[in-house]
């Protein structure tokens, strides 16, 4: 996920400076926030080295009358990616690696499934995705949660089969950016966590931010994570609190495991902008050097045609730099990135030319309202006519997420009634996949159960759906449900397993149609 980058966190905006955020902006804010329903967000503005926003909105939780204030905590998902970035910068700085060093230099043991592309992978491609990896792959290794460590969960990579040949093609992924934090420890034999923490955090100055589970829920300022549940899909109906202990996949971190203050994420956006320099004392939390590195494209994005109200917002350009999206609007260049973790969704927003920057978090999935206040703060910076972005963008959300309903809806209510072809009993058993690891199918109460061995409380009932499919329905209702289906060999025996999200709207994080689960060998 997003760490996770949902398709709607996607945004083709920009801005210019101005003297100032717009007049009533805190107002607009405010009541977006309301009408759409969002509990809770906070902002931070930067314009030329003045911070001129750094404010919350509504509350940490639903039904809370704790307020959000600028020093209040929100997971950021895969805008930490940039400081994962940072952290290799500041070892590069150090003369301890080099960008284009050989991975397998760096983190011996390390392996990709070809054998030649292990041999060529370089810290530099650690970060850009081009890896041959597809979209999300291996992303079930820590959603929505796991009980593997980061260095297990890098060793799996090597099972991972590549969709597309090495440095051919974009395609996002978050698995490599675990490579390049167990990397980090392996230089510094301190874990990402806590190097991160030293020599990124509180060297920026950013003392309230976190790296590890721990330390963010010892902060009593934190915000707490929301989604719609209760509409037939997630991300349709109601709001409701998630457990929050449930949403932070700690060995995935350095692919998105910070929280971060509006306050800190304006110290953030001006060391940015300012190439690498530390607000007010004249030190360097990185060199120009690195800076110029982290902000060079190096992977060319396709570009989605857009029409209708959405046309002035394509892009001529959209490429992939160190941890940053590069893209242009309207000619000018701007430096962003979208995170997501569930519950939560962030987005930093840079426009070098105009030495701005802002960033915009909500303890909500609802990406509408941060993508229309950063049009809305886009335009006023580049002195462009303003526009209803949030309520355009909503009302596209709204037909998208009809049209997906009633596709779900349709597809369920008419299986074909026929199957299963055996016995419940002759589906029980324990299935491998070679990088997820084990599944166990198993039979009680007339039912088939299935429960994923990586994933701690990810199980359920199997629901007969048609032919050899089944249903998942999840004890955990915030996991997105999958068809599994077992496929047979001539003699009537399962020889396989495979799966595909129900929802048309799921996350590309859960890659259930990247597994391949086998029957796992007898045990002697």
């Amino acid at each position: 996920m997003k760490i996770l980058a949902p398709a709607f966190l996607t945004f083709f905006g920009i801005s210019a400076a101005v003297a100032a955020p717009p007049a009533g902006f805190e107002g607009r804010v405010e009541g977006l926030r309301k009408d759409i329903g969002v509990p809770g967000m906070a902002i931070a503005i930067v314009e030329n080295d003045n911070v001129t926003l750094a404010k919350g909105f509504g509350t940490k939780r639903l039904g809370s009358p704790d307020p959000v204030d600028a020093d209040t905590i929100f997971p950021t998902g895969s805008t930490g990616k940039a400081f994962t970035v940072a952290a290799l910068g500041i070892l590069v700085d150090e003369g301890k690696i080099n960008w284009d060093d050989k991975v397998i230099d760096r983190l011996p043991g390390f392996q990709m499934y070809d054998a030649w592309v292990t041999r060529e992978m370089t810290i530099r491609d650690l970060l850009v995705h081009r890896s041959g990896l597809g979209l999300g792959a291996g992303d079930l290794l820590f959603v929505p949660r796991t009980n593997l460590s980061r260095a297990e969960s890098v060793r799996r990579l090597r099972y991972i089969k590549p969709a597309t040949s090495f440095r051919s093609a974009y395609a996002y992924d978050n698995i490599l950016y675990m490579v390049a934090g167990q990397l980090i420890e392996s230089v510094t034999g301190e874990t990402w966590e806590k190097f991160t923490a030293d020599h990124v955090l509180k060297a920026a100055g950013m003392l309230n931010s976190t790296t590890d589970n721990e330390t963010h829920f010892a902060s009593a300022d934190r915000a707490q994570p929301h989604a719609r549940m209760n509409g037939g899909l997630r991300g349709v109906g109601d709001q409701s609190a998630l457990n929050e202990r449930d949403n932070l996949g700690s060995n995935a971190s350095p692919a998105g495991g910070l929280a971060v203050s509006a306050n800190d994420m304006a110290r953030w956006l001006m060391i940015q902008l300012d190439g690498g320099a530390l607000p007010g004392n004249g030190g360097r939390l990185f060199s120009q050097a690195a800076h110029d590195q982290m902000w060079t494209p190096l992977v060319l994005q396709p570009v989605a045609p857009r029409a209708g109200p959405m046309a002035q917002t394509q892009p001529m350009f959209n490429t992939y730099a160190l941890g940053w999206d590069v893209r242009d609007y309207r000619g000018t260049k701007i430096v962003w990135h979208g995170g997501a973790v569930f519950g939560f969704q962030t987005a930093v927003v840079l426009i070098p030319d105009k030495h701005v920057g802002f960033s915009i978090e909500i303890n909500s999935e609802d990406g509408e309202i941060i993508i229309g206040l950063m049009y809305e703060l886009l335009d006023h910076y580049l002195e462009l006519p303003a526009d209803a972005w949030p309520e355009k963008i909503r009302a596209q959300k709204t037909q998208r997420v009809q049209e997906a309903l009633k596709a779900f809806q349709s597809a369920v209510a008419k299986p074909a009634k026929v199957g299963p072809s055996l016995t419940l009993a002759h589906y029980v058993g324990t299935y491998s996949d070679p990088w997820y690891g084990n599944i166990d199918i198993a039979q009680s109460k007339g039912a088939l159960t299935i429960d994923f061995k990586s994933t701690p409380r990810m199980g359920g009932t199997l629901e007969h759906w048609q032919y050899d499919s089944f249903i998942t329905r999840f004890d955990d209702k915030t996991i997105e449900p999958a068809y599994v289906t077992f496929g047979l060999d001539a003699d009537g025996k399962v020889e396989r397993v495979t799966m595909k999200p129900v929802s048309p709207l799921a996350d590309f994080s859960y890659d259930y149609q990247d597994l391949l689960f086998t029957p796992a060998p007898k045990p002697k």
